[in-house]
């Protein structure tokens, strides 16, 4: 296909046209980018001058005091309860289990055996001597033993729940105690 003259005299005139655009599009281009460098720069200058100092009186006027009050009253809890679980469920539990090795400590022992075995051979009724009715079967020391051992242990640990989870006043912080120990007066 072959163009005539005044088609490509256009296509000619077109392409110096868009070459003219796509140097005005590097120059406008060029320029916004050394405008939003400037800005940039600006920006940076005022973040430094004006919005870091406030960001940073802010902060150390409402953020840290706020954090400083609740970590003290964080350590504060913690240590009373560390301190109420020291003091009353470590001896609860420890006693509920001692009192249960002790009482395996008298199952094993041959006197309580023998009396055990004693009262389960002659501790039959009056009817089942006559015939009336059936002895029952015993059910063995092991059974009464076992049942001992979980109300002592079911004792020990219902004891050592109702302490530690009973509310009181200890554990609770003041807010004049609060203030009092920063040296601030706060409304009451």
């Amino acid at each position: 296909m072959a163009l005539s003259k005044k088609r490509k005299r256009e296509l000619t005139r077109l392409k110096g046209q868009a070459s003219d655009l796509w140097d005005d599009q590097k120059d406008v281009i060029d320029r916004a980018n050394r405008v939003i460098r400037e800005a940039s720069r600006h920006a940076g200058h005022y973040a430094r001058e004006e919005v870091s100092p406030r960001v940073r009186e802010t902060f150390d006027d409402r953020v840290r005091p706020a954090v400083a009050s609740g970590v003290s009253a964080t350590r504060n809890i913690a240590s009373a309860t560390r301190e109420r679980i020291a003091d009353d469920v470590v001896p609860a539990v420890s006693a509920a289990l001692g009192s249960a090795l002790a009482l395996l400590e008298v199952a094993k022992d041959p006197h309580v055996r023998e009396a055990l075995k004693r009262v389960a051979a002659g501790g039959s009724s009056a009817a089942s001597r006559v015939g009336i009715s059936k002895p029952k079967p015993s059910s063995g020391p092991g059974r009464y033993i076992l049942i001992g051992i979980g109300v002592v242990a079911f004792a020990g640990i219902a004891y050592a729940a109702w302490q530690t989870l009973r509310a009181d006043d200890d554990l609770w912080i003041d807010d004049e105690e609060l203030s009092e120990q920063s040296g601030e007066i706060q409304p009451s």
